[in-house]
């Protein structure tokens, strides 16, 4: 099945020449140049993927990527801006974004971004439909159910985003072992994103929030002080 990316780009010009790269990349380009309009159209289901700008008129680029978060089925997107400081980078990553690229950008540069962000989701959804790795974990009252992507504790269900679920079994699927915050990025965000391990911080800090009876001093996610984290052993 021809996989469907949504462009959202209020630049004719650039929204064009990304939709010549998916077109070649045998993917189908769905276009809308307001944000409001492309969250309406990804709302209407059967996106694949999602390159999305910063500045749009209508909803900016945040707003519309917080909103695409929200669904149920994860959907990568690739946030794409003319905004290069590093807080800019950090927000869209924070929001939920997959990867960043800054305009001026080469086209085999977005091709590889685009190709590399749907390796991931496959892998993921192969590990998630893979024996033995199909089976629910269960740990302290901490219950993950990998298959309808759903965690309980102390069997009251908590609502997780697409990427704290998938960090959340990242560890449990690895217990004892400690991951570096580059580790991290890519095992869960797809590859490393050079500067970008604080954002690792934040993520693990409102998973805490979620899961721990006491997220200053976790059961579950743990610190190892200079490395990095690790889940209970």
């Amino acid at each position: 099945m021809t996989r469907s990316v949504l462009i959202i780009e209020d630049n004719p010009a650039i929204a064009e020449l990304v939709s010549m790269q998916v077109s070649d990349l045998g993917m189908t380009p769905v276009l809308a140049n307001r944000g409001d309009d492309g969250l309406a159209r990804f709302r209407q289901g059967g996106i694949d993927l999602v390159v999305l700008d910063l500045m749009l008129p209508g909803l900016d680029g945040l707003a519309v990527c917080r909103e695409i978060r929200t669904a149920p089925d994860y959907v990568p997107v690739l946030m794409l801006t003319a905004k290069s400081t590093e807080l800019d980078r950090v927000l869209g990553l924070e929001m939920g974004a997959d990867d960043y690229l800054t305009k001026p950008f080469s086209v085999a540069e977005l091709g590889a971004r685009i190709k590399a962000l749907f390796r991931r989701v496959d892998a993921l959804s192969a590990r998630a439909t893979a024996a033995p790795e199909n089976r629910e974990i269960a740990v302290d009252g901490l219950r993950i159910d990998p298959l309808r992507r759903r965690v309980f504790v102390n069997n009251a269900e908590v609502e997780l985003t697409a990427r704290e679920f998938d960090l959340l079994w990242h560890f449990a699927s690895h217990r004892g072992r400690v991951f570096s915050r580059a580790q991290l990025l890519d095992a869960v965000w797809g590859y490393n994103h050079q500067g970008y391990e604080h954002t690792v911080n934040t993520h693990i800090n409102r998973l805490r929030n979620k899961i721990e009876t006491d997220p200053a001093e976790p059961r579950y996610v743990q610190t190892v002080w200079g490395v990095g984290y690790r889940f209970q052993d």
